[in-house]
Order: structure tokens, then C-alpha cells, then sequence
């Protein structure tokens, strides 16, 4: 959601700002705005839409000061303005924060009672006129802030800045993601290390209720109790080529053109030697003790577990549930004993996903993670956390994450039918051979963006798409569906085959374009067949299939696209590939904005 940062320096606080939220926009934005204080005066910058438009305001209005606090804002209270822009100011103070104040009517009714007035719509500015209050009654800057915390139910990441103080920072993490940058002489706070990277490599991670309270030559750090806390200092590697184009055009074409690479390290780490066993972190898990596996995540990290549900049922038969995290916990569901509850999350901080966690905790036998930020809320509060690799991923719609998901999944899935007795050694080695072939083959399928970029100029001009998949197709069918609309904004629904004459065929006219992923599988006849209703109704088909099933199947096809022949427990992993690229070339031909589509954020860490 949005971006946070502050910043105690030996130089000009704007110019660094202002570079560390771009490189916190992927995380999603629709305004932005920096404070600083200069010579005891506290001052403010704001600005609606990208954050071009703050730079270009600061050049004409100029913001001095060494110390200052920067944010991007995603607008869940109030449309997007710039009244509604943070940082937020009541009198001394002002205010930068990510997430959601769940009393602030309550307190906004207590605050007009004391004559305090309200300007914006949003939660945020209970915080600062709360702590302006505090001050007025002979609070302190430091017991002010920490007064007005106390006082705050929902999830949050704050931090304060006050006029006179100029060496001076509070912040205080509950439900969102913090991070406290050391340097030589300076301090930092970003909502994650991205932002903080070209300023400091030496991170200190908040932890749940902590507040800290910053000068440029100390750090104090207290706990939900109130108690001092010792967090570590951890050292960081997060290159400036993770968050450059490198010459491609959008971030998500290059995240898209990096999946071999990154596949091929997530195999080295979790491979032997040999390529012939696999090696989980810490102490793994033993299968033979679980007798369910429940599935938890959101978004594209959801289908990815939906895959993953065929992957464990078939090959280990272990019994799966698969759910959405934002209706988890809410359904109350019962955890029976020896259930190993797992969580898929790129972020390691989406909130839904998180609140399911802790809802398992004390009933889950073991609670097992998939995530991509190895210091993370999710991946700190597991049992064992298994890290994807995909490295720092800025476009909003999710790529490589989720191919690095599924193919960790899978490996999982492996190890659990081999100590379950379902596959032999020799299987497992074979499996184990296909999965280091794949890079090859997903080099192989970005070889096709060349036709694909030709099949979706024509979907450019569809206002309407449908997906159709059977068995480990379906769940790829809906993220290919979730990746158009997401990047195009053209609407698209996804249907397991079998169900199009259940309703959704009446849909299906001449200007109906519909994708059908069909690798020639055990499936394949089926899936034709249902494609051959499609087309009998006048509906326009793009089948993506294999050499063989092309074969087969594609006369009086509207495209297809030919993928190459991989063993069938990988098609996954790889027509994910001209899932993404079919969105992205459609989202170019419509001229959307790829990496940052309007109303989505990277990381949602609010419900």
C-alpha cells in the first residue's frame, strides 16, 4: 500500500525523499508529499497523481531542511487531493501513515469536542490533531506520540515529525511493515528496505506494537508492553539493477523476461548437488505426520495455491484446502490435529494473509510460509518460512513471484510424495530432472512474444474475454484472466472447461474472444470439446497449446499460440509465461499504465 519514509540526514532531506519514494512505487500511489523541518520551522510539499508532480512543485516551491518525513498515498479514507495528501499537520506535528485507523470517528468526534477542527477525510489526521492535543495539555513531543498511539485500534505504520525538533523522529509499527535505516551520523525509516537501500545496508526491522523513537546518533525502541527492546541490526543486499528497467520497457517486461534466471536459483538452493533430492531449510517438514494441508493466500498468490492443491492431492495424497485469506478467519474454520497450515504471500506483509496466520497459531500443528521478503511479518511468524528468490519484483501485477511460487510449491508437493511413499526415489529423480530442464523451456516460450504481441493487439479491441481451463489449467486460467484485467482493464472472467455449458456459454457471441490453455494432456480431448461449443456459437478461439495439440485442434481457431512439450506436472509454471505476456502486449496496445495500474498497490497491507 503506501510508502513511508524519514529521514534524519547530514544533508538535504527533499532530494532524498523524493528518490526514496520512487523507489516505493511500485507499492501503488495516487498522491504524494514530503515535510521537513528547517531552522525549527515544520513545513509541507503535496501532490495529486505521480510524483513527477512533486518534484515539479518543489522546484518552484523549494523544501529546505535536513530532517523530514515522505510519503505516496493509496486512498482508502477520502478521494485522492491534495487536502488528503500526506504527510498529515495539526499545528507542531505532522504525520505519515499506511494503513487504517479503525476508531477514528470515535475520535474525531472527541477532538471536535475540544474545538479541534478536521480539514481532510481521511483517518489520518486524527492521529496528528490527537497528538497536537497531547501537546497542548504539556505532553512532550516523545509522550505525546506515544500517548496517541495507545489510543489507536487497526493496523498502522506512523511516523512523527515536529516543529523545533530537528533531530527528532517517532515511528511505531502495528500491522504494517517498518524499518529503521542505520547510518554514520544519520537515520532512516522506510516502509521496506527498497527504499532505504541507496542510504544505508544496515536495517533494523520493528517488530508488532514496537515504537521508536530516532535522533541521528540514537535509536530507542520499546514494545507493546512499553518494555526497551533489543532488535538486531541486519546488513542488506539489495543491488540498484533490482529496482532498474534494464533497458526493457516496463519493469513487469523485464520481472517477465528474469523467470528463467530466477527459477533456475530458486532449484540451486533448494536441489543437492546432484540435482536429485530435494533440501528444505531449517529442520523441512515431515509429511508422514501430517495428515491435511491447509492453503491460504490472496490474489495471484491464491491461484498459486490452488495449483498446488492438484500438485499435493495427486502426487503426495495428502488432502488440500484451499482458501482466501481475507474470508479465512472470518468462517472460523477447524483446524484438526496434524494439519500443516501454509501461507503464500510475495510481500510477506499482506494483511489478510497475515491475520490467517495468526488465527492458526496455537492450532496448526505447524504453520509453513512461501514468501519472497525473507524479513517479513509472515516469514518471522512461521514455524519455517521457504523463501522463493525472485528477488526485489516493482510491477504491480505479480510475474515472477508467482512462477517462483509454484515452482517451490512443487518441489514441496515432491518431497511429500516421495516421504509419503507415493513416488520411488527413481521418480522423484526424474520429476527432479524435468524441473532443472525448465528454464530451458521458459526461454523457449519468451522466444513467442513476438506472436503473442500480434494475438493481443487483436484482444486489444475485446471489452469482454473469457478463460477456459481444465485440471492444473483452471487455476492458470483465472490468473491469466486476473492478469488482463488487472494491466488492461478489459473485463475477464476465467471458467473450469466442464462449466462453460453451465451458464457462461450463453455469453459467447462472434465479438467474444476465448482463451483456451490446453496443453495436449489426459485432459485434452475434453477441453476440445468444449472449445468446439465455443466455436460452433460463433465465439472467437485462442487456443495455447503444444505442437501436438496444435495439431489436433486448431482448425477454424481464431490464434493459437504454440508452447513447447514439457512434462505435464510443469505446465503450469510454463503457460503462466503467455499468460503474462498476453496482459502486458495487450495492456501496451491499449496504452495503460503496465507497472502501476490505477486503483491496485503491490503490497495490500490493510483489510
Amino acid at each position: 500500500m503506501c510508502g513511508i519514509v524519514g529521514v534524519l540526514g547530514s544533508h538535504e532531506a527533499a532530494p532524498l525523499l523524493v528518490e526514496a519514494l520512487k523507489r516505493l512505487e511500485y507499492r501503488g500511489y495516487d498522491s504524494a508529499g514530503i515535510a521537513t523541518v528547517n531552522n525549527g520551522r515544520l513545513d509541507r510539499r503535496r501532490a495529486v497523481g505521480k510524483l513527477v508532480n512533486l518534484s515539479d512543485l518543489l522546484v518552484h516551491d523549494p523544501l529546505a531542511g535536513k530532517a523530514g518525513i515522505g510519503h505516496t498515498r493509496w486512498a482508502t479514507h477520502g478521494a485522492p487531493s491534495v487536502t488528503n495528501a500526506h504527510p498529515h499537520q495539526a499545528g507542531p506535528v505532522a504525520v505519515v501513515h499506511n494503513g487504517i485507523i479503525e476508531n477514528f470517528r470515535e475520535l474525531r468526534t472527541e477532538l471536535a469536542g475540544f474545538g479541534l477542527n478536521f480539514v481532510t477525510q481521511t483517518d489520518t489526521e486524527t492521529v496528528a490533531l490527537l497528538t497536537q492535543h497531547h501537546m497542548a495539555q504539556g505532553a512532550d513531543p516523545v509522550e505525546a506520540a506515544r500517548q496517541t498511539i495507545a489510543r489507536l485500534h487497526g493496523a498502522f505504520a506512523l511516523v512523527f515529525l515536529f516543529e523545533g525538533e530537528e533531530d527528532l523522529l517517532i515511528a511505531a509499527r502495528k500491522g504494517s511493515p517498518l524499518a529503521i535505516g542505520h547510518g554514520d551520523g544519520e537515520m532512516f525509516v522506510g516502509s521496506d528496505a527498497i527504499a532505504l537501500a541507496p542510504m544505508t545496508d544496515r536495517i533494523t526491522y520493528l517488530e508488532e506494537g514496537d515504537t521508536a523513537v530516532l535522533t541521528r546518533t540514537s535509536l530507542e525502541i520499546r514494545d507493546a508492553r512499553g518494555e526497551l527492546a533489543n532488535r538486531p541490526i541486519k546488513t542488506i543486499q539489495i543491488e540498484a539493477a533490482q529496482v532498474d528497467k534494464a533497458g526493457h520497457k516496463h519493469f513487469m517486461a523485464k520481472e517477465i523476461a528474469e523467470q528463467p534466471r530466477v527459477i533456475g536459483e530458486a532449484l540451486r538452493f533448494y536441489l543437492s548437488g546432484e540435482g536429485d533430492t530435494i533440501r528444505l531449510p531449517g529442520d523441512g517438514v515431515d509429511f508422514t505426520q501430517v495428515d491435511r494441508l491447509s492453503l491460504v493466500a490472496c490474489g495471484t498468490a491464491f491461484y498459486a495455491c490452488m495449483t498446488a492443491k492438484y500438485w499435493f492431492e495427486q502426487l503426495a495424497g495428502l488432502p488440500v484446502d484451499v482458501d482466501i485469506a481475507s474470508e479465512f478467519r472470518y468462517r472460523e474454520p477447524p483446524i484438526p490435529a496434524r494439519t500443516v497450515a501454509l501461507f503464500v504471500s510475495q510481500s510477506g506483509e499482506t494483511a489478510d494473509t497475515l491475520a490467517a496466520l495468526r488465527f492458526c497459531q496455537g492450532k496448526a500443528a505447524r504453520i509453513l510460509s512461501v514468501v519472497n521478503v525473507a524479513e517479513s511479518s509472515i516469514a518471522r511468524e512461521s514455524d519455517l518460512a521457504l523463501p522463493i528468490l525472485a528477488g526485489a519484483e516493482i510491477g504491480v501485477a505479480s510475474t515472477k513471484a508467482f512462477t517462483c511460487q509454484l515452482t517451490v510449491l512443487l518441489l514441496l508437493a515432491l518431497e511429500a510424495a516421495h516421504q509419503r511413499g507415493r513416488i520411488t526415489r527413481e521418480e522423484l529423480s526424474d520429476h527432479l530432472s524435468a524441473l532443472r530442464a525448465l528454464p530451458v523451456a521458459l526461454n523457449a516460450a519468451l522466444d513467442l512474444s513476438g506472436s503473442i504481441k500480434s494475438a493481443a493487439r487483436k484482444l486489444s479491441e475485446a471489452t469482454d474475454v473469457l478463460f477456459l481451463g481444465r485440471g492444473l489449467m483452471y487455476p492458470m486460467a483465472l490468473e491469466a484472466a486476473l492478469k488482463l484485467k488487472e494491466i488492461s482493464y478489459i473485463h475477464a472472467e476465467a471458467y473450469a472447461s466442464g462449466e462453460l455449458k453451465h451458464g457462461p456459454i450463453a455469453l459467447i457471441d462472434k465479438t467474444m474472444p476465448v482463451v483456451v490453455m490446453a496443453p495436449r494432456d489426459a485432459l485434452f480431448d475434453k477441453t476440445v470439446s468444449n472449445m468446439q461449443e465455443v466455436m460452433a456459437r460463433g465465439g472467437k478461439v485462442m487456443l495455447i497449446t503444444d505442437a501436438e495439440g496444435a495439431a489436433e485442434a486448431s482448425e477454424q481457431t481464431w490464434e493459437v499460440i504454440v508452447m513447447p512439450r514439457v512434462d505435464a506436472v510443469l505446465t503450469p509454471i510454463l503457460y503462466a509465461l503467455p499468460a503474462q505476456l498476453l496482459a502486458y502486449h495487450t495492456a501496451v496496445a491499449k496504452g495503460t499504465d503496465v507497472d502501476q495500474p490505477r486503483n491496485l498497490a503491490k503490497s495490500v497491507t490493510v483489510e
